[in-house]
């Protein structure tokens, strides 16, 4: 088990070896380790290599002038500069905010950014403002629409923070597919197969074979077939591709860059790297923030009290993050035999002591 104080501080040190900021440095490590307190392995230090390959092959810009490219009161475009999107979205997001202090709801789009880690922590940094917070991003084409054989759209989370009262806020954080790839990547490391309808192979058929995205297959969306709505899915993740991507002038479908920096780039790009969307909505610009919350409390008690399946409780979004994060910042992350390998080869790399 490792301290997430200790993990924090060697995550931040690898990213001014990079020649990060310090300050971006830090803010870039605290929105990484975010995932890995809230129990989101796929996307914690486990990806903090790729991050590191990626810089290796100029994808990555350690100094990034973010940047307004276009704005009105309510709404902006932000151009990332290729930086890491640990570091570029949380930038957004704090102008979304301002927005919103402004003129009650603020909606920022970006273009030119990286892989942002999990969307909760940017949603989540709406809460101490009283608003509400919403975030979204695409990523690299692994999931075949409906009826599709080719991978036209990334997992495409969306995550949406709403602050309470007494209770603790509700925040749903969710792939647009059946399951991350990250997942996959877990079960990779752990050498177990998928469930199916996670995963489809070349020829369209589901299958547990969580290496299938090696040999032509792809993620499935949120539902997994048509059967059981996987066109819901497939609308969701679609969404997320426009607000981020054709919105702000961001690579879109089949041309998002690839996380893995082996991969070559996708020709003929439509636009500037990765997208993002965020948005922030003032409760006040709808109802007295104190009257909203004690409404969100009453919701949130009487959804949690519902009757439940025998050994089971009705969860609230956001629960089982954040009883993770109490028990790992108490007692440690674990980390799995590969990403520990991964980990002491950076440190030898960069001559760092992990």
């Amino acid at each position: 088990m490792y301290s997430y104080e200790k993990l924090l501080k060697f995550t931040e040190q690898i990213f001014i070896k990079m020649g990060c900021p310090a300050a971006q440095a830090k803010s870039g490590a605290e929105v990484l380790l975010s995932a890995d307190l809230r129990g989101v392995d796929s996307h914690g230090v486990a990806r903090l290599s790729g991050y590191v390959r990626l810089w290796e092959s100029k994808r990555i810009n350690a100094t990034p002038k973010v940047r307004i490219v276009h704005e009105t009161p309510s709404t902006a475009v932000v151009d990332g500069d290729s930086g890491l999107g640990l570091v570029v979205a949380p930038i957004a997001m704090k102008i979304a905010i301002e927005k919103a202090k402004n003129v009650g709801t603020g909606w920022v789009s970006v273009k030119g950014s990286n892989h942002y880690g999990i969307a909760g922590y940017h949603a989540m940094m709406a809460l101490e403002h009283d608003m509400i917070g919403i975030s979204m991003t695409n990523a690299s084409p692994l999931v075949a629409p409906t009826f599709s054989l080719d991978r036209m759209l990334g997992t495409n989370p969306i995550a949406v923070a709403i602050p309470a009262d007494k209770q603790p806020a509700f925040v749903a954080d969710f792939a647009t597919t059946t399951a991350a790839n990250g997942k996959l990547e877990i079960l990779q490391r752990k050498g177990t197969d998928a469930p199916m309808g996670w995963i489809q192979d070349k020829n369209g058929s589901q299958t547990p074979n969580p290496h299938e995205l090696k040999n032509g297959g792809a993620l499935l969306p949120l539902g997994g077939d048509r059967d059981h709505g996987s066109h819901k899915g497939y609308c969701l993740g679609s969404i997320v591709d426009i607000f981020s991507a054709v919105l702000s002038g961001a690579n879109y479908g089949p041309w998002v860059p690839p996380f893995v920096s082996f991969l070559p780039m996708p020709a003929n790009p439509v636009g500037e790297g990765i997208g993002h969307f965020f948005g922030a909505m003032r409760i006040d610009a709808f109802r007295p923030a104190e009257e909203f919350k004690l409404h969100i409390d009453n919701w949130i008690s009487t959804f949690r009290n519902a009757n439940a399946i025998e050994g089971e409780k009705v969860q609230i979004p956001g629960d089982y993050e954040r009883n993770e994060s109490i028990k790992r910042i108490n007692e440690g992350i674990f980390l799995l035999p590969p990403v520990e390998n991964d980990l002491k080869e950076l440190s030898e790399k960069f001559n760092i002591i992990f």
